[in-house]
């Protein structure tokens, strides 16, 4: 097992390495070329369209708004705390600034993404709206390449059960017993029995409960971050600055960090940052898919917003605070390193926006990845797959509480790697449909030619 396992680790290394990581980033600079910074100058209309978009009567299964929301609640995960504080103790405060990098190109990827799935997208035999990279590769580029969307099924299929089940689940109980000595046993099930409850009523309740539980969870950590970049607003300028030079500068050894280079910066920050918004990845146009309307360039607007949030938003917030107080150099890493801040900052409870965080953050992950799997799974078998793929995803909760998953967590991080090339080789191939609706698109009358 031990020799299964370093060559999971190898594995994992190699399909997250410096190749996929330019392909992710570079497809994101290419799409924001190519549709002239599209998605940088229509930022403030994306918002007006997502407020618009709580109510619809078009065609589709959930609004607009409840779309992103179930896209966010699948994106937000344990990434945005332990994830950012990852990227600072491995690359130091400089990998903030790749991240943001990321983010920034990678709302053209996730725009692009979302608009090919409402564009592709099809309705099943039980009268739901499917879509994401396997259908926009089965309807957009014909036979030829039909190859490539079961083989993105298959690695979102697999990738469910580990990145947006089992580890989720452990990171919820981690975070529990640590903070609140509650047996995993007792949070195992719970959480189990509040998985089910959403899950099963399928993506109306998955949505009804995202439109809610994501804005309470975000508005709710960023508030607490606020209150401790509040507390040291000093520091503000000096954490900037720190970062922005770190950026382009070895970051000296100091207190419990060891040193790293220019390039340290650069690959942790890319890596944690598409980690954390999964632009490219091919998830997130899953669920806006399912969304109420004609128009897919307005909903791809939406869509890049998921990016936004995730990246320049709160894990932002998780940067500054762990900046600000100096807690990078404490040798402290993951969620550890968070909480270590926050606590330094706010002693106490600072810990507790930390903890409640993760659990949150880890459970909407929990219920949002059940319907990406789910929809990958059916593409593969059918509707016949729904309900024995829901059960067995219920099933894996407990086991994701209560075991030790080094091994799962590395397979996961395998799939989840490879769902990136098919989707990145539509996006190339179906690049020019996304350029002609987008130049076709007129913001002020909302539609297309």
């Amino acid at each position: 097992m031990d020799v299964f396992h370093d060559w999971l680790n190898q594995l994992s290394g190699f399909v997250w390495g410096p190749a996929t990581m330019a392909l992710l980033l570079g497809m994101g600079i290419y799409l924001t070329l190519g549709l002239k910074a599209f998605t940088w100058l229509n930022t403030p209309h994306a918002f007006v369209s997502l407020w618009r978009g709580r109510k619809s009567e078009q065609e589709g299964d959930i609004t607009p708004y409840q779309a992103l929301m179930t896209a966010l609640s699948a994106t937000i995960g344990t990434g945005n705390i332990a994830g950012v504080a990852t990227a600072i103790y491995m690359g130091g405060p400089g990998a903030v600034f790749w991240m943001w990098m990321t983010a920034l190109f990678g709302m053209s990827t996730k725009y692009a993404e979302s608009l090919l799935a409402v564009k592709y997208r099809e309705t099943d035999h039980l009268g739901k709206h499917v879509g994401g990279p396997m259908y926009y590769i089965k309807n957009g580029l014909g036979k030829r390449w039909y190859w490539l969307a079961p083989l993105f099924a298959t690695f979102g299929t697999l990738a469910s059960f580990g990145i947006g089940n089992m580890v989720q689940a452990n990171s919820v109980a981690s975070a529990v017993s640590l903070q609140f000595s509650m047996p995993n046993e007792v949070t195992a099930v719970i959480l189990t029995v509040l998985v089910a409850f959403v899950i099963l009523g399928g993506i109306t309740r998955i949505a009804e409960v995202a439109e809610k539980l994501v804005p309470f969870m975000a508005i709710g950590y960023v508030a607490g971050a606020l209150l401790v970049i509040g507390i040291n607003i000093e520091a503000v300028p000096a954490a900037f600055m720190t970062i922005i030079h770190s950026a382009f500068n070895p970051t000296a050894a100091t207190g419990g960090f060891a040193g790293v280079g220019v390039w340290a910066a650069v690959r942790y920050g890319v890596a944690r940052g598409i980690f954390s918004n999964e632009a490219g990845l091919g998830s997130a146009p899953i669920a806006h898919a399912a969304a109420k309307t004609h128009n897919p360039v307005q909903q791809g607007t939406i869509a890049m917003l998921g990016t936004f949030i995730d990246t320049l938003v709160i894990c932002t917030m998780t940067a500054l605070v762990i900046v600000i107080t100096d807690s990078w150099d404490s040798g402290e890493t993951g969620a550890a390193l968070t909480a270590f801040a926050f606590n330094s900052a706010l002693p106490g409870w600072g810990g507790y926006i930390v903890a409640f965080g993760i659990v949150i953050f880890a459970f909407t992950t929990l219920v949002g990845w059940s319907y990406y799997g789910e929809r990958c799974a059916e593409f593969l078998f059918g509707i016949k797959v729904i309900l024995p793929f829901r059960v067995l995803w219920i099933c894996a909760v407990p086991l994701g509480a209560m075991g030790k998953l080094s091994t799962i967590w590395l397979l996961a991080d395998i799939m989840n790697g490879l769902m990136a090339i098919p989707n990145l080789i539509a996006l190339a191939l179906l690049s020019p449909v996304v350029f002609r609706l987008t130049s076709d698109y007129h913001i002020s009358s909302g539609s297309t030619k």
